[in-house]
């Protein structure tokens, strides 16, 4: 089998990459640190466990398993975190990055998938974000991640390692069969903190800004099912398995929910209301960010079938019932 390095790979996204990495007749190779991901969400191939800012390390694991490609997911990915402690991002994600890269081109890797943010875009107008929207990161992580893409353009100058960078929104839902899903230590995101407000196994879920210039007040978000991310995640390294070139492509559903619509629909899902409090805007969050994924559906033959927001909540509350159930047993 044709073997796929994945660092990060026994966390959120690069666990379910593994599945369809697996599903699509290839080895998956977890490096993870195990720092933020699950031993138990490695299934699907070996778990090297190691730390990318280790270059002994890594090095030794290219050189043992010579794998095909690479897929970038392992890096610290908490924002406010990055602006309170600005220099624990830059020297683990973008240091981490550098060592990886070295170690793929002293094997002679040919290429690598990395695993961005549309955080890089900063704050925008657009409607629907394409990849020509200009970048303008406002926080640490999303410079960390900037930093990296440029990095990658230099080293495919320097040294032909080509790349594929996927800008994915907001990641969410879990694995249907549920095999793996979402397990964060802290929680930040909106749709697994509106379940478990739902459930009553959390205070009120905090709306932050009911002031903005969108229908309802609330900010809006695209939605992208983890499913559909894994699914992207294999096209890309197919296609530069065959010799694709290098490019970049924006990964979402390419429709916008606002807060309050999660809540609602989160409420429909669990049968029960979300108790909910209005608080202030927090610093530097755009009114709108939704993708315009044309260019992955042209370059990657790539369409998000999984991305209803009924589907991600579903999904998603199935995981969170699961994972009650063995807490319980």
């Amino acid at each position: 089998m044709t073997r796929i390095l994945v660092t990060g790979g026994a966390g959120y996204v690069g666990s379910h990459a593994c599945k369809a990495l697996a599903a699509a007749g290839y080895e998956p190779v977890v490096f993870d640190d195990l720092c933020e991901g699950h031993d138990w969400a490695v299934k699907w191939g070996p778990l090297e466990q190691g730390d990318l800012l280790d270059r002994d390390r890594i090095a030794d694991a290219v050189r043992k398993h010579e794998p095909a490609g690479a897929i970038h997911f392992a890096s610290f990915a908490y924002v406010g975190e990055s602006v309170t402690d600005p220099a624990k991002y830059w020297h683990n994600n973008v240091s981490g990055a550098i060592n990886l890269c070295d170690a793929l081109v002293a094997a002679k890797t040919p290429a690598i998938v990395f695993s961005s943010s549309c955080t890089v875009y900063g704050l925008t107008d657009a409607e629907f974000i394409s990849e020509a929207e200009p970048v303008a990161p406002i926080n640490p992580y999303g410079n960390t991640k900037r930093a990296i893409e440029i990095m990658l353009a230099d080293y495919e100058v320097g040294t032909g390692l080509r790349n594929t960078v996927l800008r994915y929104f907001n990641a969410a839902g879990c694995d249907a069969d549920g095999d793996i899903g979402e397990v964060h230590d802290p929680e930040t995101h909106l749709l697994p903190l509106a379940i478990a407000a739902a459930a009553e196994d959390r205070d009120a879920l905090k709306i932050f800004g009911t002031d903005y210039p969108t229908p309802d007040g609330t900010c809006v978000r695209d939605y992208i099912h983890v499913t559909d991310l894994a699914d992207a995640h294999v096209r890309a390294v197919s296609r530069m398995l065959d010799g694709g070139g290098s490019d970049l492509f924006n990964l979402g559903a390419g429709d916008g929910y606002s807060v309050r619509e999660v809540i609602d629909s989160v409420g429909r899902i669990v049968g029960k209301p979300v108790p909910a409090i209005e608080d202030a805007r927090r610093a530097g969050d755009p009114a709108r960010l939704v993708a315009d994924i044309s260019h992955a559906r042209a370059g990657l033959g790539w369409q998000p079938v999984h991305s209803s927001l009924d589907n991600i909540l579903t999904t998603a509350w199935n995981w969170y019932q699961a994972q009650a159930a063995a807490d319980l047993a």
